[in-house]
């Protein structure tokens, strides 16, 4: 069979056929943790996915049906992938390791993390928070995306190509009213992520951090989008799909020459705000 000069330029409809991937934060239908496994089932992964339900359970959104979420991510796997699920507490320090360990014992090895846990509430302006508030935030925003990234650069065996994701809050771009420990913890991520990706290169993994943008993930109120619907030059908010197309992407070998970076997907997203406005975008 004769090959065509172009044929190495065709791409593969699973990219990620034979992966195997752990993902933070698959809790509900309507997050970007979800939509994110979803695609990586799609094209082809083995995916491991964490949640923790009474994160939610606390939320004005409420906890989803872990059962039909899993449901939802198997429906996409492609020919024969797997899929597995995990609770854990990522505020208890020893759950990362926990959790690859259980992840890799699972399907023998990973090849890719994303850390997409993230805390909601709990926090506030300067001058309203509590030490408990930053603590917790640094934990579970944090903490636990650097622990998860240690103990999956563990297990991984040196020379094979993988990839770390983490995510980002866009407080880099503009101001978060309200939301000092969340921005602080997610400056972190992003501010440590160009010295994990020269650490990790060594041995062949890929590391950076993706900013989402602002993305319906179920909390939007009709009051909050006329708020910022002028920023959108596209006219619509982000959807957890936007931000998981990018993410599944990095974990390709066609994102094989992207390491070290913070990525936005925003949609053009313009920060700008009234004057004297304390809304939180």
């Amino acid at each position: 069979m004769t090959t065509s000069p172009e044929s190495h330029l065709t791409r593969d409809p699973f990219p990620l056929r034979g992966r195997n991937i752990l993902i933070t934060g698959v809790s509900r239908r309507a997050g970007i943790g979800y939509a994110t496994a979803c695609r990586l089932a799609a094209y082809g992964a083995n995916v491991f996915c964490h949640h923790f339900a009474p994160h939610d359970a606390e939320q004005p959104w409420g906890a989803d049906d872990i059962d039909a979420v899993m449901h939802g991510v198997r429906s996409h796997l492609r020919d024969g992938a797997r899929l597995a699920d995990m609770h854990a507490d990522l505020n208890d320090p020893a759950a990362p390791e926990r959790l690859v360990a259980a992840a890799t014992e699972e399907f023998g090895h990973l090849d890719a993390l994303i850390c997409n846990q993230a805390l909601s509430g709990s926090d506030g302006a300067l001058g309203e928070l509590t030490a408990e508030d930053l603590d917790q935030h640094w934990r579970i925003d944090a903490r636990a995306s650097l622990l998860l990234a240690q103990a999956f650069a563990v297990q991984h065996t040196p020379g094979r190509p993988a990839s770390i994701i983490f995510l980002t809050s866009g407080q880099h771009l503009g101001p978060m009213p309200g939301e000092v420990a969340y921005a602080a913890a997610k400056a972190a991520i992003a501010g440590v992520t160009l010295t994990i990706a020269d650490q990790l290169a060594d041995i062949g993994i890929r590391v950076n951090t993706v900013n989402p943008g602002p993305v319906d993930t179920g909390y939007l109120t009709e009051e909050m989008y006329e708020y910022v619907k002028a920023m959108f030059p596209f006219g619509r908010y982000g959807q957890p799909d936007d931000p998981a197309r990018l993410i599944a992407w990095l974990t390709t070998e066609e994102a094989s020459w992207i390491t070290g970076q913070i990525i936005n997907t925003e949609g053009g997203f313009g920060r700008w705000r009234p004057r004297g406005s304390t809304q939180s975008e």
